[in-house]
């Protein structure tokens, strides 16, 4: 009976004020990808193992909550919705040449095995902007982050981008194995730079390429970084990736989103699909990413559609975590209170339909002789109502202002007089 009362470890419920928040925050930033152009789609909560497996570039198997179904086929929660998306844009659109624009809000399901405390099932809400290989869709993707999180409230964040050619082409300079690379990913991505040093002793790798591995720490920053990065990239595919950059950067300016944004030469992608450019949103109030996305040019062809594709993720979870340490509010609906007994039910109902006509949230609250008023404007602050119309038998009504306490009194029938006298 004890285990039914409470959640597993990993989820939760969310309710009442924070709930209201929750799903305020998800429309404003559905608004903004509507106003791009960006149409809904919703894909299962669940498919087929295969879509979700490591070759894919997704997380590692032991992470994935599977089942099988009555046929005997491995299926998975989702823990991302890319490659659903990537799968159901390559069925659906299969013969589509234009771009396609597409945006989704939903949660996502991963076993973490090693962080005690994190949630394991999470909402993200995102777009995937599928069919266009060019820095004027890598632009959009990131003005439109930027405009979502300004929607909310936000002001100090930034949107860190990266480019994973730059990274792997240093990679494949170095002559390691792969096994070895993977140590190397996993020390740079803990910000371990003289680890990095330490392997790469043992690397076949020219004095230039380690001296570019060195100052990795310095390729992260403004803008001006790049131009630094440049001069020092050993390949031809490293100043590719710069180049392309700098190109983002010029029409970030355009979109006026270029004060949120930093560079980090560093970065490659938290999933195996990435291609090009990568990014990360940061605020304070959370440690994590409020936002993660990219360029997944290969993505489709696993499903059978050769085209290229870039999206992002906007963590609900922690931009809220994120908006609430900040003390920024998102404006919700507002519920009000309708008090009323047998005697005034009738009038109580024709008032809550008439206000909510007029786009008013009201609540019907029925009471007794034995309730008292103290008990509703207790329960109305509880709930976080704004205000309480606490109806009384001789026609008048008790208005309270459930924010500042404020109480009057009104006749609805000397009211209802004047209304009917102009």
């Amino acid at each position: 009976m004890e285990q039914k009362l409470h959640t597993p470890e990993g989820v939760r419920d969310i309710y009442s004020n924070e709930c209201r928040a929750k799903l305020a925050v998800q429309d404003k930033l559905h608004q903004v990808l509507h106003l791009y152009g960006y149409q809904d789609i919703q894909t299962p909560t669940f498919e087929y193992f295969d879509v979700f497996r490591k070759e894919i570039g997704t997380i590692s198997s032991r992470e994935l909550y599977k089942f099988f179904d009555r046929e005997g086929d491995t299926l998975a929660l989702r823990p991302d919705i890319t490659p659903s998306i990537a799968r159901a844009a390559a069925t659906l659109f299969e013969t589509e040449d234009f771009p396609i624009r597409l945006c989704y809000v939903g949660s996502t399901f991963i076993n973490h095995s090693s962080y005690q405390g994190r949630l394991k099932e999470s909402t993200q809400l995102g777009a995937e902007l599928i069919g266009i290989d060019s820095v004027e869709a890598d632009a959009e993707m990131i003005a439109m982050v930027v405009d979502g999180l300004k929607k909310v409230g936000l002001k100090e964040f930034q949107v860190n981008i990266g480019h994973v050619d730059f990274l792997q082409s240093l990679m494949e300079a170095t002559g390691l194995s792969k096994e070895q690379q993977e140590e190397i990913y996993n020390l740079i991505a803990n910000r371990n730079f003289f680890g990095v040093e330490e392997l790469l002793e043992q690397a076949d790798a020219s004095p230039e390429l380690k001296e570019t591995f060195r100052l990795l720490p310095e390729f992260a920053g403004d803008v001006d970084v790049l131009k630094k990065a440049v001069e020092h990239a050993p390949t031809d595919q490293a100043k590719q990736a710069v180049g392309r950059l700098l190109k983002i950067y010029k029409l970030l300016a355009l979109y006026g989103a270029d004060d949120y944004v930093t560079f980090d030469l560093s970065m490659s992608g938290h999933y195996g699909y990435y291609t090009g450019i990568v990014f990360r949103a940061y605020t304070y109030g959370t440690g994590d990413a409020i936002v993660t996305g990219g360029r997944y040019d290969h993505l489709l062809e696993k499903f059978g559609k050769q085209t290229p594709s870039i999206g992002f993720a906007i963590i609900i979870d922690e931009l809220q975590n994120a908006l609430s340490r900040q003390k920024i509010t998102v404006e919700t609906g507002h519920n009000n209170l309708i008090v009323y007994t047998d005697a005034t039910e009738k009038w109580a109902i024709a008032l809550a339909k008439d206000f909510r006509e007029k786009g008013k949230y009201m609540e019907l609250l029925k009471r007794t002789e034995e309730d008292s008023k103290e008990t509703f404007i207790a329960y109305g602050k509880r709930t976080h109502a704004v205000s309480m119309l606490y109806l009384n038998e001789n026609l008048t009504i008790d208005m309270v202002n459930l924010s500042t306490g404020e109480e009057k009194k009104v006749n609805a029938r000397k009211k209802a007089k004047a209304r009917e006298n102009r």
